[in-house]
């Protein structure tokens, strides 16, 4: 099984390099953000629960992020793989993810980082609001704060992966396409 932790601060395109991989390799996307959106838009208590903190560009609590992401592996029958978007956040939900996996009979294949400069992120996250809609994405201090609480909370958890020789650092800027060969290059030599 093919299990890729996709990782990099908010506006890396991690959602985006998810549908290619999703395409190429019939892996199931995972995206902590996409589950939550839908909790959030059908006013579930999980969703407001999860919506107080992501508004205030804060990270939801570990608990309730694990065992939401461990009901959605456990909906699925032989799946090739997945691909964890935004999960896991913290080395503890990466030590939580890793218990979970062996518990089932699997583990991470590679943490495959989207490194990207800051001011590009920004402007990423600045047009997505535009053309998506993202609430999240219109406040340069939210963006601001997102992305000062991944580099203090976040960056750390390539550590654990690299410590288990997983992390992969992949450079995030350019085309679309380039960024793709990038990552297809990187998983077909794992």
């Amino acid at each position: 099984m093919l299990n890729i932790v996709l990782f990099g601060p908010p506006g890396a395109g991690k959602g985006t390099q998810s549908e290619k991989l999703i395409e190429k390799y019939g892996l199931i996307h995972l995206s902590t953000g996409d589950i939550f959106r839908a909790n959030m838009k059908g006013e579930t208590e999980l969703g407001m629960l999860a919506k107080s903190y992501i508004d205030k560009g804060q990270l939801v609590p570990d608990e309730v992020t694990i065992n939401m992401l461990k009901a959605e592996v456990l909906k699925r029958d032989n799946p090739n793989g997945f691909i964890f978007d935004g999960f896991p956040r913290t080395n503890a939900q990466a030590k939580a993810l890793d218990q979970f996996l062996a518990e089932i009979g699997t583990s991470i294949t590679s943490m495959i980082s989207l490194d990207v400069e800051e001011e590009e992120l920004k402007m990423r996250l600045a047009n997505r609001a535009k053309d998506s809609g993202r609430l999240d994405d219109a406040d340069p201090k939210v963006i601001q704060n997102r992305i000062d609480v991944y580099l203090r909370e976040t960056s750390p958890v390539k550590e654990f992966y690299a410590a288990q020789n997983k992390w992969i650092k992949i450079d995030g800027f350019g085309t679309i396409d380039d960024i793709t060969k990038r990552l297809f290059d990187t998983i077909d030599a794992l």
